[in-house]
């Protein structure tokens, strides 16, 4: 694959990366440097990580994983996108001013659920650079660091929209909506529905 090619395909592998490090500034409202650095350096390893054990798995798993990898991502994100918008919810019940976020997206399972979710469609892209013959470890690096700066990208925008709209909540209830809408999305794009 060419580099053009190459860098084409990590930012259309990193396009839920940074919806989803977009509703996690949102919610957070003021990320710190460390959120930054967590889930840049998170989303980042897994959409390097991803790939190369899709390449290594070859053909031998490719029909399983095609058939339930929509279906993995959807309960993880749906999953977090739940909990945030409940928290969200919560917050807006009780009236509470610039109530901080009770769900960190970059922190503990948060972090490896959103991780794992964002970059499942990755592992089917090793499957199928490993059919195509292609080296994975150039490949892999450049997806990962891609998908770190465009994250970050994503935890400053949101961090922006934030500041401009959301009181009360607001933040965190739309962050959590939008994970859930891209959990419906990715089954709507496997034609589930």
């Amino acid at each position: 694959m060419t580099f053009f090619a190459v860098f084409l395909l990590a930012v259309a592998l990193s396009m839920d990366a940074f919806a989803v490090a977009v509703a996690s500034g949102c919610a957070l409202q003021r990320p710190k440097p460390r959120h930054y650095v967590r889930l840049s350096a998170a989303f980042g390893f897994f959409q390097f990580a991803m790939p190369v054990i899709g390449w290594y798995l070859g053909l031998s798993v490719r029909e399983y994983m095609e058939s339930w990898d929509h279906w993995i991502a959807f309960v993880l994100l749906g999953w977090i996108g739940g909990k945030m918008a409940l928290s969200g919810l919560r917050a807006l019940r009780h009236r509470e001013s610039c109530a901080c976020p009770t769900v960190d997206p970059t922190a503990g399972s948060n972090l490896l659920v959103l991780s794992v979710a964002t970059s499942i469609d990755a592992l089917a892209v090793g499957l199928s650079l490993a059919i195509l013959g292609t080296p994975i470890w150039g490949e892999a690096a450049l997806i990962g660091i891609i998908c770190a700066g465009i994250t970050a990208g994503g935890v400053f925008l949101g961090k922006t929209l934030a500041n401009l709209c959301a009181l009360n909540g607001w933040a965190e209830l739309v962050g959590g909506l939008t994970l859930l809408v891209i959990a419906c999305n990715i089954l709507r794009e496997h034609q589930v529905f």
